[in-house]
C-alpha cells in the first residue's frame, strides 16, 4: 500500500490525463481523474459529447461523496478536445476506452504515438484486445499496455493491469503507481490472455447460470437470489481459494483436495452445452422482465452503487485501506 506521498507524487506526475472515449467507462475514469484533481481533456466525437459526460458526472457526484472524494466544482478541470493531436499534446498519461476494434485501436495508437509527449503512458480501458495486438503499427509500444477496469471503473477498485510483449516494465511499474494513487486495487497479469482474469470468471459463471435456466433448474430470479446470497457475500471478503482453504479444516487446501479434489476433477470434466440461442436469450430475457426488468435501470444502478459503496467501506476498515 503506497503512502500517501508516493501518492501525491503519482498523480502529480500524471497531473494532465487524456480520456479516449467518453461512454459509460470513459465517463466513470474521468469523474474519478477529477476527482483527485487531474487535468482531464476528453476526445470524442460522437455529437453531444460534453452534454453526455456532464449528465455522468452529475449522476456519478453522490458515489463520489459517498467514497469520500471531491463531488463539486468537478468540470473546472475538464475540457474537450475532438482533434486528437491537440488533445494528446502536452498530457502525461492517455486512458483509451474505445470501440473493442483492432484495427481502430491500431491506428489510434499509432496517431498518438507521432503526437504525444515521449514520456506519456499509454493505457487501454479494452477488456478484449491484447496490448500486444494494439501497437502493432506503433514504432515504440514501451509505454503502451492494458489498465482494464471493472465497471464502474470510479467504483469497484478492481484494475487488471496487462503489459504486452514491448511493454517497458518500468511502464508497468508507473501504472500500478497511478492506479494505486486513485486507490484503485491493481494486479498485473503475468501474461497475455484473452478476456483477461475476471472477465474469463464472469463469463464462465454465466454460462453455467444460463445452462441451469435453459435446464428449467431455476429461473433468473431464483439463480440471482442464490448467487448473492451465498457466493457473492462469500467471494467479496475471501477468493474461491482462500475459501476452500477455510472449508478444508485445519489442514486447509491440502486437505480438501484430498477429500474432494477427484470428484472436482472429474466434474471439471463435464463442461455443460450451452447454446445462447434465439430461443434461450428470449426465455432469459422474458424472465428478468417479469423479475426486475420494470425497474428504472437508473433506480437499479443507484441501490447497486450504494450497496457497494456500504460494502467497500466494510471491506476497507477490515484491510487497514481506504475505499477507491
Amino acid at each position: 500500500m503506497p503512502s500517501s506521498a508516493d501518492r501525491a507524487a503519482a498523480l502529480n506526475r500524471y497531473r494532465n490525463v487524456c480520456v479516449i472515449g467518453a461512454g459509460v467507462i470513459g465517463s466513470s475514469w474521468a469523474a474519478l481523474f477529477l476527482a483527485h484533481g487531474l487535468n482531464v481533456v476528453i476526445n470524442d466525437p460522437q455529437p453531444g459529447i460534453e452534454a453526455t459526460v456532464r449528465d455522468a458526472l452529475i449522476k456519478i457526484a453522490p458515489t463520489l461523496l459517498k467514497l469520500g472524494l471531491p463531488h463539486e466544482g468537478l468540470e473546472r478541470n475538464l475540457r474537450f478536445e475532438p482533434d486528437l493531436a491537440r488533445a494528446v499534446a502536452g498530457v502525461a498519461l492517455v486512458q483509451e476506452n474505445g470501440p473493442e476494434k483492432p484495427e481502430w485501436k491500431q491506428r489510434l495508437w499509432a496517431q498518438i504515438e507521432a503526437t504525444v509527449p515521449k514520456h506519456a503512458l499509454l493505457l487501454s480501458s479494452s477488456s478484449a484486445r491484447p496490448a500486444t495486438e494494439q501497437a502493432r503499427e506503433m514504432k515504440d509500444a514501451s509505454r503502451l499496455l492494458v489498465g482494464h477496469p471493472f465497471n464502474p471503473p470510479h467504483l469497484i477498485p478492481l484494475v487488471e493491469v496487462v503489459p504486452g510483449e514491448r511493454t517497458d516494465p518500468q511502464a508497468t511499474a508507473d501504472a500500478v503507481a497511478f492506479y494505486e494513487a486513485l486507490g484503485k486495487v491493481p494486479r498485473v497479469l503475468k501474461k497475455e490472455i484473452q478476456g483477461f482474469v475476471a472477465n474469463r470468471l464472469q463469463r464462465a459463471i454465466m454460462r453455467e447460470a444460463c445452462y441451469l435456466v435453459q435446464e428449467g433448474v431455476v429461473t433468473v430470479d431464483e439463480l440471482d437470489d442464490i448467487v448473492t446470497s451465498s457466493i457473492g457475500l462469500r467471494w467479496a471478503v475471501n477468493g474461491p481459494f482462500s475459501s476452500f482453504h477455510m472449508g478444508g479444516g485445519p489442514k486447509g487446501l491440502e486437505s480438501f483436495f484430498q477429500h474432494l479434489g477427484k470428484n472436482m476433477a472429474a466434474s471439471f470434466k463435464v463442461i455443460p452445452q450451452v447454446e445462447l440461442g434465439d430461443a434461450l436469450q428470449r426465455k432469459i430475457i422474458d424472465q428478468a422482465t417479469a423479475s426486475f426488468g420494470k425497474t428504472p435501470i437508473p433506480r437499479m444502478e443507484r441501490e447497486r452503487d450504494d450497496t457497494q459503496v456500504a460494502l467497500l467501506h466494510v471491506l476497507a476498515a477490515r484491510n487497514g485501506r481506504n475505499g477507491t
